[in-house]
């Protein structure tokens, strides 16, 4: 077993996890599947009552004329930039450094759709008006990521998205809202996802991250916006014959869930909390804006590593099954907070973030 598998599995047999919803079993759709009759007809092609009810109650509850299930957020939002570049006749769009177009797409949306992506701001840092005033190249649309995920998730003021909405209205140019995590951040920003939304021209959201469905994604916008997007959803493969797994999964868990958020982002609050009176350990941001941060360790992997499977064995409690290097002396982990959390018994979470403290301060000078 390597390193990296010894230590995911020795979270894995705590009694109690800090983080998520537990594990991403067979339970997960088994639940979902016991709350409807077996006679209820599955979609087909991307018809039938379950997408097709699903998809208005997500476009009523996002604020926009309409809503299309995709199977996956990678397609959907590859089709909204492609939407808007062929509508402006400018095969450019602009977002940030780290957002998951340009890291973890395999360049799909230069490779599939020949889009140039032009890159705002610094990397360790969100995107302000400034850099949306000074771009000096034409683009058809701007992608903002609420919250910025591999940056903590931070988020802007909702007043700097006010006025970069304006702005983009004035210019013509569109404003795409990756919103994986929207659900996550309305308790921060005391906002309904409507009024997050009206600032967006088109709107995608997650439904296996927060809500913990299986898999799939929402894209929201006005009608003919939509309309073409379902033609280039059938371009992409994207009309499985049936996607009722997807959909019913991510409408129960929906339900189950939505209600929680500003539970979750409390709990992360008190959580960082926590991480911050640890020794030679500090949280991205220090006061966590959704239900979701980054821990940073001043320590080598390979030892913190090592502590946090002491830990894990001598409270039966985990923290985190992944762990990624920053360099040689330091590394962190994301931390994101679901039903898992309320699940661990109040009097031993003290306890552990005690030990955790006095192993990292063996460690650390």
């Amino acid at each position: 077993m390597t390193e990296k598998n010894a230590f995911l599995e020795a979270f894995k047999r705590t009694k109690y996890q800090l983080v998520g919803h537990g594990p991403r079993n067979f339970q997960v759709l088994k639940e979902a599947l016991s709350s409807y009759d077996e006679d209820y007809e599955s979609d087909v092609y991307g018809n039938g009552k379950v997408i097709e009810d699903f998809q208005e109650k997500m476009a009523t509850y996002l604020g926009k004329d309409a809503a299309v299930f995709f199977p996956s957020g990678t397609m959907a939002q590859q089709i909204a930039l492609r939407i808007w570049c062929d509508r402006n006749g400018i095969h450019k769009v602009a977002y940030h450094p780290l957002s998951h177009l340009e890291i973890h797409e395999e360049d799909g949306l230069k490779e599939l759709h020949r889009i140039e992506p032009i890159l705002l701001a610094d990397k360790n840092r969100l995107i302000e008006l400034e850099d949306v005033l000074s771009l000096e190249e034409d683009i058809s649309c701007l992608l903002i990521e609420l919250p910025q995920r591999e940056i903590g998730g931070q988020l802007p003021d909702f007043e700097v998205l006010e006025s970069i909405s304006t702005y983009c209205r004035e210019k013509g140019i569109k404003l795409q809202l990756d919103g994986a995590r929207l659900f996550e951040i309305l308790p921060y920003y005391q906002k309904t996802a409507a009024e997050v939304c009206q600032l967006f021209d088109s709107v995608y959201v997650s439904f296996y991250k927060g809500i913990g469905g299986l898999a799939g994604a929402i894209l929201a916008g006005d009608q003919d916006f939509i309309e073409e997007s379902k033609i280039w959803k059938r371009r992409h493969g994207g009309d499985l014959i049936s996607l009722y797994p997807y959909i019913i999964t991510a409408d129960y868990y929906f339900d189950k869930r939505i209600h929680k958020m500003a539970t979750y982002y409390e709990n992360a609050i008190e959580l960082a909390r926590l991480f911050n009176e640890c020794k030679a350990t500090s949280t991205l941001p220090s006061i966590p804006v959704s239900n979701m941060f980054h821990v940073h360790f001043e320590a080598p992997i390979e030892n913190v590593k090592s502590i946090l499977i002491d830990v894990y064995e001598e409270t039966n409690i985990g923290i985190t099954g992944n762990l990624r290097p920053i360099d040689e002396n330091s590394c962190y982990c994301e931390i994101s907070l679901g039903d898992q959390f309320s699940k661990v018994p109040k009097e031993t979470i003290s306890n552990v973030f005690q030990i955790l403290n006095d192993k990292l301060s063996g460690i650390v000078k």
